[in-house]
């Protein structure tokens, strides 16, 4: 018996079934590089799901995490308070886009992260209704649950959810949802459902992750900021995915040059480690009373550690401008592959978040999560590891550390591209218009 087959039978036996895994039982990781405990090598275009955008162990990131660990491990900030916490938040106010006074909390996931600012959204406003988006992703707490907008796997059987959560259209041109029709839909929401003056906050992700890596246009992101200043809501951005680089920028909304009330950001932020947090206009994030905000590990030492790392990699080795170069790589090759194969029906993102939608008809658009499951499955084999996405689960997600070096960016992209075909199980074939 395989490490692997031996160590899937014990979790099949010690770890609730509810927590999914791909099988895979990783031994070392370098990079965009990973070895499973039986010498397998897998090329990570998953990166621990847009955590790892400074690549599996940095070193710098690794040396900031050995010497804070030779200081201190815990105290808890509300106990004794340390300045890498402050400074940290200062480094993120100063990133963060508006001509305003900022502030940051720091938590430990990116649900968290989303719980507070709809918490300090709420205590601003004096107002309790939030409304989010379909297809939209927001964490798996009940409250995250409620604002998320895909039933499978993580709704189902979950609910009641918590009340005055409503959710509008997200805009979507490849399915005919516009910029137009989803504005219609806010409003028939303001007429029919919630008084715009009840409203705390829109929720947003500027690129929707476990929706699709749907792109939110810049138009209805500017549409969305009339609104809100109209109503007097708070615009939040959840940038936990899309945010510190990926998409070539700091946080993906800067695209679209519209400046949110708060932002939520984790995943990439720890470089692998837990740390989350909200940044946002000093004038809301202060409307808390002292001790409403917080928590026991929220802002851990190591982690803040890793996170200044993080920052000073992002700025030494510029990946704001490799985000944009892996992103055209990727895009590039997929847009010639979606020329040759009509099962590719859409190839979209932003930066080094790229995602291609599979269908079973290029004119239906008919969803084909069969053919999505059966490429990650044959890249899996041949040593690439793949994430799937979207509402109906026909969208594969490419999130390749944007440390990844060119030599294993094309090897990987070329198990894709070898992957994707013996999926079809056929020679690739014309496109069909």
């Amino acid at each position: 018996m395989s490490r692997t087959s031996e160590l899937q039978a014990r979790q099949a036996a010690a770890v609730p079934t509810g927590v999914g895994s791909k099988g895979i039982y990783v031994a070392r990781a370098e990079n965009s590089e990973l070895w499973d405990v039986d010498g397998k090598r897998f090329i990570d275009f998953a990166a621990g799901i847009a955590v790892l955008n400074t690549g599996h162990r940095h070193p710098r990131v690794m040396a900031a995490v050995a010497e804070q660990a030779q200081l201190f491990a815990h105290t808890c900030f509300h106990v004794a308070s340390y300045e890498s916490y402050v400074r940290l938040a200062e480094r993120l106010n100063a990133w963060a886009p508006g001509d305003f006074a900022k502030k940051t909390l720091f938590l430990n996931s990116g649900a968290e992260a989303v719980e507070n600012a709809i918490k300090i959204a709420r205590i601003h406003t004096r107002r309790s209704a939030v409304i989010a988006f379909s297809g939209g992703f927001h964490g798996r707490t009940l409250f995250t649950l409620g604002l998320t907008g895909k039933v499978m796997p993580y709704k189902r059987g979950f609910g009641p959810f918590p009340a005055e959560i409503y959710h509008a259209e997200f805009p979507h041109p490849y399915h005919g949802v516009t910029t137009e029709q989803s504005l219609e839909d806010l409003d028939r929401l303001f007429h029919g459902d919630v008084d715009p003056k009840s409203v705390a906050a829109i929720l947003i992700e500027p690129v929707q992750g476990e929706g699709g890596f749907n792109v939110a246009p810049p138009e209805f992101l500017r549409a969305l900021r009339r609104l809100c200043d109209e109503h007097g809501i708070v615009m939040i951005a959840d940038e936990v995915q899309g945010g510190i680089a990926r998409t070539g920028k700091m946080f993906s909304i800067e695209h679209a040059g519209v400046v949110p009330d708060l932002i939520t950001v984790a995943k990439g932020l720890g470089g692998g480690l837990p740390l989350s947090g909200v940044i946002g206009r000093a004038t809301i994030m202060d409307a808390a009373h002292p001790g409403g905000l917080g928590g026991t590990y929220g802002g851990n030492p190591i982690s803040i550690a890793a996170a200044h790392a993080v920052l000073d990699v992002i700025e030494s080795e510029d990946l704001f401008t490799r985000a944009t170069r892996v992103g055209a790589r990727m895009r590039s090759r997929l847009e010639a592959l979606a020329q040759e194969m009509h099962s590719i029906g859409d190839v979209r993102g932003l930066g080094a978040m790229i995602a291609f939608e599979l269908v079973k008809d290029r004119k239906t658009r008919e969803p084909d999560p069969q053919l999505t499951a059966a490429i990650v499955a044959q890249a899996e084999q041949r040593g690439l590891i793949l994430l799937s996405c979207g509402v109906y689960g026909n969208v594969v997600r490419l999130l390749a550390p944007l440390t990844i070096q060119d030599a294993v960016l094309d090897e990987g992209l070329g198990i894709l591209d070898a992957s994707i075909r013996a999926a079809l199980g056929r020679q690739p074939e014309r496109a069909v218009a």
